[in-house]
């Protein structure tokens, strides 16, 4: 499996994006890009959907596919591309705060720390769906990450397509999000442009 092993807070400068988005620090970056000429079209679509990539930390084949299954979807394609990536699992369990940054999260699924419908599920792109419940496996509560990050995760605001119970240690999807409930600078407009050429 390929593994992209740039430094977070350098790809993020390259970016544009802001740290917290990923879980890493709660400072915005000052810094922005230099850029030396204006930047065409497609070096805008491009950008774009090298930052959805890196935030969701999808690499490019499966990123088409979810580009593919969005379009075969009713409705507008950017809005389902966005919809697919939110409801992976990593992501769902960074949302719902049981992990610091979304690659904890990718981790900690991939070991089996969590339960979707009491079932143990340890495919972090796995596809949670409206009344899912999220929780962490029994003999996995007292680990520390987890702990860590529910302390931590107490100062940021659970989506409201979310509900998450802190001492059960468990969430549950209530509804599908809308666009408007998927935080992020992200246009992803751009990215559906880019693949229909």
């Amino acid at each position: 499996m390929a593994i992209n092993r740039t430094p977070v807070l350098k790809r993020c400068r390259q970016l544009g994006i802001d740290p917290a988005e990923l879980g890493y620090s709660g400072k915005e970056s000052k810094r922005q890009p230099k850029r030396r000429r204006k930047e065409s079209e497609y070096g805008m679509q491009l950008r774009e959907k090298q930052k959805v990539k890196f935030i969701y930390g999808v690499l490019e084949k499966q990123f088409h596919h979810y580009y593919e299954e969005a379009l075969r979807r009713e409705g507008v394609t950017g809005e389902n591309l966005m919809q697919l990536l939110e409801l992976r699992l990593d992501s769902v369990v960074f949302r719902l705060g049981f992990a610091r940054t979304r690659k904890d999260a990718r981790q900690s699924v991939t070991h089996g720390h969590f339960l979707v419908n009491g079932r143990r599920v340890d495919i972090p792109s796995y596809e949670v769906k409206a009344g899912d419940v999220i929780s962490v496996a029994p003999k996995y509560r007292d680990l520390l990450p987890i702990k860590e990050a529910i302390v931590q995760s107490e100062r940021f605001e659970v989506p409201g397509w979310l509900e998450v119970d802190i001492e059960k240690l468990q969430g549950t999807v209530l509804s599908l999000p809308n666009r408007d409930q998927i935080s992020g600078d992200i246009n992803e407009q751009l990215i559906v442009e880019l693949y229909s050429k």
